[in-house]
């Protein structure tokens, strides 16, 4: 009797302390993302005031080269995947590709960008681009991130400029839209002229589906005497970015494509401008905005966290360590 006496008393104790802790949390939680409409006025109330934190700069520059290596990294290479190397797939668990005589002439020698870059555009593809006039403003920069082939022709190039060093070129896409590139080529190879000289990043060994479409991407290209360089992303780059990132409060099942880049600019870049990022459906003037400048087809639903991701590039923003770019950047002519 005595021994149901105490472990009852045990466990009103516990019930006790539990509900104890949970008011705690609801009182005072650990963290709360704000409502958009909150994030919303606090770009409103923000301006365009900005002034550059080189001393932030410095410090995210640090932050990432310790947890992600991107200058060595962020590409597979001969140098860091030799022959026998175990590529495990960050986007799927237990699934992995060792390096061989069939992969290994793929990689490029070693990381092939001229470091440190200067002048960083990371341009993503959000709606908020229309009628922004940024084209000029992100063809100065020195060096041009872009994602997932966004389309360039005429009709966009005023708001997002022309200039490309390096596009993403999710796997997904090549599935969708060239239907794997399992009958005719000659579409892919035409559309992929509108990025010039560029780098092609590719995420060939982030999940297994993906694989097979970016291997034929980059033969492709090859049969056709592109001058694109195919650049397959380091899956071991990526799963340390997304730690990086889910560690400072962005919970999703997968980064963006657009926070990846902005967090290789991080790493690479003596100053990151960032163009197109914005989660909301309406704009700062409350106007309905598409998701994307050219179509307004939605992502799968859960699969990114957009809102967290954005703001954590406004609050880097705020702090001086990269200016993101929202609305107009000039007067439409």
């Amino acid at each position: 009797m005595m021994f149901m006496k105490c472990h009852r008393s045990k466990l009103s104790v516990w019930a006790a302390l539990c509900v104890l802790v949970l008011c705690w949390l609801y009182i005072f939680p650990v963290y709360r993302l704000p409502s958009d409409k909150d994030i919303v006025e606090e770009v409103l109330g923000q301006g365009k005031v900005w002034t550059k934190n080189q001393t932030g700069i410095d410090m995210y520059r640090k932050l990432i080269t310790e947890c992600c290596e991107p200058r060595e990294m962020f590409a597979l290479t001969k140098e860091n995947s030799p022959i026998g190397k175990v590529l495990w797939y960050d986007g799927e668990l237990y699934h992995s590709r060792t390096v061989n005589n069939d992969t290994y002439p793929l990689f490029v020698k070693e990381t092939p960008l001229k470091l440190p870059l200067k002048r960083c555009a990371v341009v993503g593809n959000g709606g908020v681009l229309k009628n922004s006039g940024c084209g000029r403003d992100i063809d100065q920069a020195d060096f041009v991130f872009r994602c997932n082939l966004p389309p360039l022709t005429k009709e966009y190039t005023a708001d997002v400029g022309t200039k490309t060093h390096l596009v993403t070129a999710n796997p997904s896409i090549i599935e969708k839209r060239y239907q794997n590139l399992l009958w005719s080529r000659r579409t892919f190879v035409e559309s992929m002229k509108a990025y010039g000289s560029s780098y092609v990043y590719m995420s060939a060994f982030s999940m297994k589906p993906g694989t097979e479409p970016s291997l034929r991407a980059y033969y492709t290209l090859s049969d056709a005497f592109s001058n694109q360089t195919v650049l397959f992303a380091n899956p071991d780059f990526l799963k340390s970015v997304g730690k990086f990132w889910k560690r400072r409060g962005v919970h999703a099942k997968r980064l963006s494509t657009g926070l990846f880049l902005v967090s290789l600019a991080l790493g690479l870049c003596d100053e990151v401008m960032v163009y197109g990022f914005w989660p909301f459906a309406e704009d700062l003037n409350q106007q309905p905005v598409s998701h994307h400048y050219y179509d307004n087809i939605l992502p799968y639903s859960g699969f990114h966290a957009m809102p967290e991701e954005f703001l954590q590039l406004w609050n880097l923003h705020k702090t001086g360590t990269l200016r993101l770019h929202i609305g107009q950047c000039a007067e439409i002519d």
